[in-house]
């Protein structure tokens, strides 16, 4: 039979990340608006408005700033925040779905840009529902303390051609 032990775990390591959390939040949410907004512009120049065609553009070097911001603030709730890892793929796949979006609207690659316009308001909405799920608020567990260690840790060996 076989027992497991429980260690104890502190209130700060069981909060996990706080202010990148937030600011990882903030940016998806702005990142989401942003990019809900673009179908409204197209449908708006689609419409007859010709106006709101360089409003899309204008919006979408919005986003593809926004995305850029997102992917430094994804990789600080990762390694400051010690938040999971898996903002940064989703970001970075955004950055480049955003970058190729904007390449092809603007050689007007419709067959391409609408589809793809799709992908990225489901990846921004994937985006900003995991980051307000509670479960972004677990962190990952801290490494073992050196002061931990037990004091002997028995004879070292030498490995290798150095003996």
């Amino acid at each position: 039979m076989t027992t497991y032990s429980v260690s104890r775990v502190t209130t700060s390591e069981r909060s996990g990340p706080r202010a990148t959390l937030w600011l990882l939040r903030l940016t998806a949410a702005l990142l989401t608006v942003c990019v809900l907004l673009q179908p409204v512009l197209a449908g708006g120049y689609l419409s007859g408005d010709f106006d709101q065609l360089e409003w899309h553009a204008i919006n979408a070097s919005v986003v593809d700033s926004l995305v850029m911001v997102q992917i430094v603030v994804a990789l600080c709730f990762w390694l400051i925040g010690r938040g999971k890892p898996w903002p940064v793929p989703l970001s970075v796949a955004t950055f480049l779905a955003a970058g190729l979006q904007t390449g092809m609207g603007y050689s007007r690659n419709l067959a391409v840009h609408i589809p793809l316009g799709v992908g990225i308001v489901l990846l921004a909405l994937a985006m900003c529902g995991l980051v307000f799920h509670p479960s972004a608020k677990v962190g990952r567990p801290r490494a073992a303390r050196l002061e931990s260690l037990p004091a002997d840790l028995g004879k070292t060996r030498r490995l290798g051609v150095f003996r």
